[in-house]
C-alpha cells in the first residue's frame, strides 16, 4: 500500500517540524554556550566551561603557557584530524555538560590522550625520536607519566 498524497505531506511537515525544533534547539545552544569560541585558537575559550577553569589557571601557570595553547597540545596537528576532534569532543562536551554525565574532575578520553601523546612526539621530535618503539604499533611509556605537571601546572 502506498501512500497517499496527504500522507506524503505529513510526513514531510513532521520531518520538517522536527528538523526545525533541532536546528533551532542547536542554534541556541551554540548562541548560549559561546560555541563558535571554540572555533578559535584562543585559550580562554575553554573557559566558557566552568570545570575548565581550574585546567586553564593551571596552564597559565605552566612551562608550556608561552609556547603552546590548548589546541596544540590536545588538538591533532593536521587539519583534517584537528576538525574532526574539534568536532568530536564539542559534541561529547556539550552532551555531558548539558545533562550534568561528566567525571568531576573532569578526565581525558583514552582517544585524547593519543592527541596529547602525539601533539609531545610531534614537538620534541629531536629529543624524543630515539625513546619511541622499535615497531610499529608498539608500546611506549606515556610523556605525561614523568612530565605530568608540563602543560597544567601543579595538577596531577
Amino acid at each position: 500500500m502506498h501512500p497517499t498524497t496527504n500522507q506524503r505531506h505529513g510526513l514531510a511537515l513532521a520531518a520538517a517540524m522536527v528538523l526545525g525544533i533541532l536546528g533551532g534547539v542547536g542554534l541556541f545552544t551554540l548562541g548560549y554556550g559561546n560555541g563558535l569560541a571554540y572555533l578559535t585558537d584562543d585559550p580562554t575559550a575553554c573557559t566558557n566551561c566552568h570545570i575548565m577553569q581550574d585546567h586553564f589557571d593551571a596552564w597559565v601557570k605552566s612551562s608550556h603557557q608561552g609556547v603552546a595553547g590548548c589546541n596544540d597540545c590536545h588538538l591533532p596537528a593536521d587539519v583534517i584530524g584537528k576538525w574532526l576532534t574539534k568536532a568530536d569532543n564539542g559534541f561529547f562536551h556539550a552532551l555531558a555538560f548539558t545533562t550534568g554525565q561528566f567525571h568531576e574532575p573532569i578526565q581525558i578520553r583514552a582517544r585524547n590522550r593519543r592527541v596529547t601523546q602525539s601533539a609531545c612526539l610531534h614537538c620534541h621530535a629531536a629529543f624524543v625520536d630515539h625513546m619511541r618503539p622499535a615497531e610499529p604499533g608498539g608500546e611506549m611509556q606515556r610523556c605525561v607519566h614523568c612530565h605530568h605537571d608540563v602543560g597544567h601546572a601543579l595538577r596531577r
